[in-house]
């Protein structure tokens, strides 16, 4: 068990270096990418599969007791957050192999996907908040690096404004750090918890709950410190674009739900009504910022900080109910928005072009294509059965029951907005016959469609699954919900040192 809760961060790690040896030959870093990746996937199924049978469970790295030693622990939300990472790198691995250029490969790009995913995969299990910001800096480093991976003058802008903001949250994150240090004499998270609640200085236990507030918010792109991600995630590779969209920001909420349902619970108060003020104008300057768009991922980029308003919305109303529909919208919201973004590389893999205006006619052409976009496109903005339907329908569910009804009518009018921008993309690129002076379709290969669609239609599945059998998902979302919100059975296996 304890090697099963490790190895998602080491075989990346071990990965990512087996890669590095292999540089120079393409062919084998192709596919021992995809071979990595697959067993990461195992060991992720097996690893949830453990957890949601036995319960949270930590490792003590070196023999050291918590909280003295590096803390790694897994629950409810942490393993499914590892499975779901699984999930996208694997299918990442495989829409790789044609969608990627030999000239990028020739640099690194499968091993920094390796490493990329180390980090998120340890941000996920660590139980420490110094180690939290380690696992950052991880993936920072290996983000902006795929991000720059080409050199053109429009990616370098974008690596620039996108590691400059996340170098700005990197300082508040530190500084709150040495806040916490100073205060509990303590950076494990168990123990922090029972640290806090001891502390009769709350004004300073708040003052650390906004700088790590800021530090996540930048992360997770909340209003208003969003404005790196619309200018950076339209500039690399559909595959580099697709498994940020899914998973960065999804890292940083995560945190937030981590350190505001363990360690900031005594004055709710005060910092839930500033996330649920920050939920709605980041619903809605997202969507709007969406529906100004004219590029096929500019809309995607800007719907994805329209989207973390949902997240954030749950864990600002901060009910049993809300928390698990902020779960289920994590959940949803990886598996649609990576699958939209691989959608869009495929339809530039065939016009050309993400500029809306450049293509068109795709329905009369490829109308399944038309159909595997519709899926998540829909779900995204709502329209039952769609697993969309349901985390909407919980979150405001929730905020109903707590007669937030300001916050709710907020989300629904989002949830329209959002309607209509999948339905300008429709018609725009699907349904509108193709320019006149439009260059000829490109028709990709057998390989090239077997690399880009496979992955597309896994996640077209899951989306459906999730929407149909929606019930399992949210029992196992209360159930996550129920672990936050009722911490001492994490405290108690990480300060006890085992399962």
């Amino acid at each position: 068990m304890d090697l099963l809760l490790l190895l998602p961060v080491l075989l990346p790690f071990a990965g990512g270096i087996v890669l590095l040896i292999l540089k120079n030959h393409q062919k084998s870093q192709l596919y021992g990418n995809a071979v990595v990746s697959l067993f990461s996937l195992i060991v992720a199924v097996g690893l949830f599969s453990a957890i949601y049978d036995k319960g949270i469970y930590s490792v003590q790295l070196g023999g050291w007791e918590a909280p003295f030693g590096i803390t790694f622990v897994a629950d409810l939300l942490g393993s499914v957050m590892v499975l779901i990472t699984a999930i996208i790198g694997f299918t990442t691995s495989i829409y790789s192999l044609a969608s990627v250029d030999d000239e990028r490969v020739k640099y690194g790009y499968y091993p920094l996907i390796q490493f990329l995913l180390m980090g998120i995969n340890g941000a996920f299990l660590t139980g420490d908040i110094f180690n939290l910001y380690v696992w950052f800096e991880v993936m920072l480093i290996s983000s902006f690096v795929l991000l720059s991976l080409g050199g053109t003058r429009e990616q370098l802008e974008g690596a620039i404004k996108y590691v400059t903001l996340n170098l700005l949250s990197s300082a508040f994150f530190l500084a709150a750090i040495g806040i916490i240090y100073g205060l509990a004499g303590t950076l494990n998270m168990a123990d922090l918890a029972v640290k806090f609640s001891a502390i009769e200085n709350e004004g300073m236990v708040t003052v650390v709950a906004m700088l790590l507030f800021i530090a996540f918010g930048i992360k997770s792109a909340v209003f208003p410190l969003f404005f790196w991600l619309p200018a950076s995630y339209h500039t690399p590779p559909a595959a580099v674009s697709a498994i940020f969209a899914g998973l960065l920001t999804k890292v940083g909420v995560y945190a937030l739900f981590r350190v505001f349902t363990l360690l900031f619970t005594s004055n709710t108060e005060y910092t839930h009504t500033i996330l649920l003020f920050v939920a709605g104008f980041t619903m809605l300057s997202g969507v709007l910022g969406a529906a100004a768009q004219n590029d096929f991922r500019r809309i995607l980029s800007f719907h994805i900080i329209s989207q973390i308003g949902y997240m954030i919305m749950g864990l600002a109303l901060y009910s049993p109910l809300a928390i698990a529909g902020g779960i289920f919208y994590i959940i949803h919201h990886i598996i649609v928005k990576t699958n939209l973004f691989f959608i869009s590389g495929y339809v530039n893999k065939i016009k050309g072009s993400y500029e809306l205006k450049k293509v068109g006619g795709l329905y009369k052409v490829y109308p399944w294509l038309g159909f595997l976009f519709l899926i998540p496109a829909m779900s995204l903005a709502g329209i039952p059965p769609l697993s969309g339907f349901w985390a909407k329908f919980t979150v405001a569910k929730a905020g109903l029951e707590l007669e937030s009804f300001m916050i709710v009518g907020v989300s629904l009018l989002v949830g329209l907005l959002t309607l209509f921008s999948m339905t300008k993309i429709w018609n725009e690129a699907f349904w509108t016959d193709s320019p006149k002076d439009a260059p000829e379709d490109v028709k990709p290969g057998v390989f090239t469609k077997i690399s880009m669609l496979t992955p597309v239609i896994i996640l077209v599945v899951i989306t459906i699954t999730i929407g149909l059998y929606a019930e399992p998902f949210f029992n196992f979302s209360v159930r996550a919900a129920d672990q936050l919100l009722n911490s001492g059975e994490y405290i108690n296996t990480v300060l006890g040192g085992g399962s």
